[in-house]
């Protein structure tokens, strides 16, 4: 058995396998000779089977998986040997020349795509900007506000203003503004936030008891969120004959902030002890911009991508991985769909070789036991959200170790674990240009290069 290469197109390497009678003929004999013990044959007593049927019968299927065995096992071990990278996997050429019935000897020739070589050559000329997320005083009382909701209080009130949720009794009407016999009827809460604006103003003002006639297909837009209430199917709200419905007023509820007080921020952030309102703002500011630096690094790390794709420019085998992909798809595939979907089939792969070229230069790796205590601090940081109390080690150690033994999680982890470090790498090697900015603005621009 003997493997040649050659380099046929750019990127793309021929390797050619060599099989001869002596390789394989031992191993397919003995194949067939159990077979002749073990097969019975309508004529034949179990092992009395001549090898000429046998033969016959068999030799050809043998034959061809023998062969197909010692070709994948040599070539694999080649490319091993030969440090080839490759791309996709070896595609058999000429398969069709093969004659299994009379040839003993075998030339069976493989494409593969080989990996481009390249350099980063990441440096300081190599800038991008790096936008920080301004977290003003009208983002800080907005936070406060949210949170003086979310841990405030609902009460019953008299009469609805804006923002306020009102239960009522709803009823379908027929065409002379009577209750439909056989209509549809539901207890619902109505939220003003989800309400067409001119209808909203009937809704504001209203007490106990209080009656309004509604155009529900113009007052609710949202047909899901109209189906739910009124306890009905989607379809249905599609198919109503009658569209006018009654809304009696049963109660108001209103939504009361908590105070900004001790007992809030407690509340809010146990172990920090905050004593007046500045602190809790300052720390809720403090908050928010480690929030929004993650949306920042998100950016960034999107715009290295954008950037170093476009730096290296990498060339592909794109005839070759296009036959591999139709070749390896689980799903029948056409060429139509192909081309369609190529550029960013192979935008991801260019990322993928360049990011593996990364962690190659930059000697990235993830351990376990780094794993292992990233799972820890996760574990303790919710603990915290949650205002729990700190927990043995032991259990600690218990807990992290049910996580990991999930894979899924496990290679999650791991994938976040390399983000992080090749994001400091990214950091540390090009010239960051800091604009600060405002987070309106920042979402107009993540649009605008998302587009």
């Amino acid at each position: 058995m003997k493997i040649t290469k050659s380099e046929t197109k750019e990127m793309v390497l021929t390797l050619t396998v060599n099989i001869v009678n002596g390789d394989y003929i031992d191993k397919v004999s003995k194949i067939l000779r159990d077979y002749k013990k073990s097969v019975a044959i309508p004529g034949f007593r179990k092992g009395k089977t001549p090898m000429g049927i046998i033969e016959k019968k068999y030799k050809k299927p043998v034959l061809v998986d023998e062969v197909y065995k010692i070709v994948q096992e040599s070539l694999y071990k080649f490319i091993s040997d030969e440090k080839i990278k490759t791309l996709g996997s070896p595609i058999q050429i000429d398969e069709d020349k093969i004659d299994w019935d009379n040839q003993v000897d075998f030339q069976i020739k493989y494409q593969i795509g080989l990996v481009p070589n390249f350099d980063l050559a990441i440096s300081k000329k190599d800038k991008i900007d790096f936008y920080l997320i301004e977290v003003d005083s009208n983002m800080i009382k907005k936070y406060t506000d949210d949170i003086a909701k979310r841990y405030g209080k609902m009460t019953n009130v008299e009469k609805s203003i804006n923002g306020d949720l009102v239960y009522c009794k709803i009823n379908q009407l027929d065409e002379k503004g009577g209750f439909l016999k056989n209509g549809i009827s539901n207890d619902a809460t109505v939220s003003m936030d989800h309400i067409d604006a001119k209808v909203k103003k009937q809704f504001i003002g209203v007490k106990n008891g209080d009656n309004l006639k509604i155009d529900i297909l113009n007052a609710f837009t949202n047909h899901t969120d109209l189906a739910a209430m009124l306890k009905i199917s989607k379809n249905e709200i599609g198919n109503l004959k009658f569209k006018m419905f009654n809304f009696q007023v049963t109660n108001i509820s209103r939504l009361e902030p908590a105070k900004l007080d001790k007992e809030l921020f407690d509340k809010v952030y146990a172990s920090s002890n905050i004593k007046d309102i500045k602190a809790f703002k300052n720390k809720v500011k403090t908050d928010a911009e480690k929030q929004f630096m993650f949306e920042s690094d998100r950016m960034f790390k999107n715009d290295v991508v954008n950037y170093l794709l476009k730096k290296v420019n990498l060339s592909l085998p794109d005839e070759f991985l296009k036959k591999w992909l139709i070749q390896t798809s689980k799903q029948p595939i056409t060429m139509d769909l192909l081309n369609s979907e190529y550029d960013m089939y192979a935008k991801g792969l260019q990322w993928q070789l360049i990011e593996n070229k990364i962690l190659e230069e930059f000697k990235i790796q993830v351990k376990e036991e780094e794993v292992s205590e990233y799972a820890k601090k996760m574990i303790i940081s919710q603990m915290q959200q949650y205002g729990q109390s700190k927990m043995e080690d032991s259990k600690l150690n218990e807990i992290a170790k049910n996580i990991l033994d999930n894979e899924k999680e496990k290679k999650k982890m791991y994938d976040q674990l390399y983000d992080e470090k090749t994001l400091a790498i990214y950091k540390k090697e090009f010239n960051l240009k800091e604009k600060t900015i405002s987070y309106d603005d920042f979402i107009k621009l993540a649009s605008k290069k998302n587009k």
